[in-house]
């Protein structure tokens, strides 16, 4: 062991340049891949909970509608109202229905638009009374839409999913160019590993001869090269992990939910299992490399 352990430290004093190298290419590329891994539990963590939130809002018909089931200058009856309702209520996809009425509604508008003069312009009769439908599953909310938006008396139905999926897709699109370039750099950090223990071994080439001829074991001779990647490797790995650490402590913890009120933000735990899975990646691209560019020195 301790023949293992001064044939490493050699090796990584003798190539010093090489494994710096290695350590800074680890450390980006290991941190890249890490932040795309919270970047995919924090849109985990927001499509839970807006999606749990999502309701469907059937606006009625006023007098000034356009459009949907409405008839010019007729507001919705008592007899569609009810006919709606029913149909609501009696749907197994509907978990909760909510009306609320005009007057209610224009309440709300005045609270929200205090100071605006349209205020002056608005009666009660202009704003539509409308039902808030809360789902059993919001991922199955089409029939629903479908089977409401049909009938008479409904000017409109809203779904958050309209505005909240282009949104999802846009954080999916950054989270795998995230995951892509950290592959990227990951593969180029496997590649120079195997490089820096490739001409190490050259260098050694005529002493792992002779340890061949006496009868030293493969995993004799490779030990101290995969000792040696293996600690360039964790190094990288522990900065990419401090790194993270000071994302989540500094950018989310310190700034993030100060600032951004009511959103679910990733947590230590997530991290920590980040941290767990880029000390694992770190050890395997460490090892791989080492095996693939030690094997052709192994040949007596």
């Amino acid at each position: 062991m301790r023949h293992t352990l001064s044939e490493a430290m050699s090796g990584l004093r003798r190539n010093a340049s090489m494994n710096l190298a290695v350590i800074v290419t680890m450390w980006v590329s290991l941190a890249l891949f890490g932040a795309g891994l919270l970047v995919t539990q924090q849109v985990d963590l927001l499509r839970g909970n807006w999606y749990d939130k999502i309701e469907i809002s059937v606006y009625l018909c006023v007098p000034d509608s356009r459009g949907g089931q409405c008839e010019p200058g007729v507001s919705t009856t008592d007899a569609e109202r009810a006919a709606i309702e029913a149909a609501l209520r009696g749907n197994p996809e509907v978990a909760e229905v909510y009306y609320e009425s005009k007057q209610e509604a224009f309440d709300e508008f005045r609270e929200v638009y205090a100071d605006d003069p349209i205020l002056e312009t608005m009666t009660v009769d202009m704003i539509p009374d409308s039902f808030r439908i809360k789902l059993v599953n919001p991922e199955e909310y089409q029939g629903v839409v479908s089977m409401v938006s049909g009938m008479h008396g409904v000017q409109r139905v809203n779904d958050l999913r309209e505005y909240l999926d282009p949104l999802f897709s846009w954080l999916n699109m950054a989270r795998w160019a995230t995951v892509g370039a950290s592959v990227l750099l990951l593969v180029a950090a496997a590649l120079q590993i195997g490089n820096t223990i490739r001409m190490a071994a050259f260098s050694r080439r005529r002493e792992i001869g002779i340890m061949r001829l006496v009868g030293a074991s493969n995993w004799y001779i490779m030990l101290p090269f995969l000792l040696e990647s293996l600690i360039a490797a964790l190094v990288g790995s522990l900065l990419a992990c401090a790194s993270l650490a000071a994302v989540e402590q500094f950018v989310i913890i310190g700034k993030a939910k100060a600032e951004i009120k009511g959103i679910e933000w990733i947590r230590w735990e997530h991290v920590g299992i980040t941290m767990g899975s880029l000390v694992l990646l770190g050890v395997i691209l460490s090892i791989i490399p080492t095996l693939i560019a030690t094997r052709r020195f192994l040949r007596v």
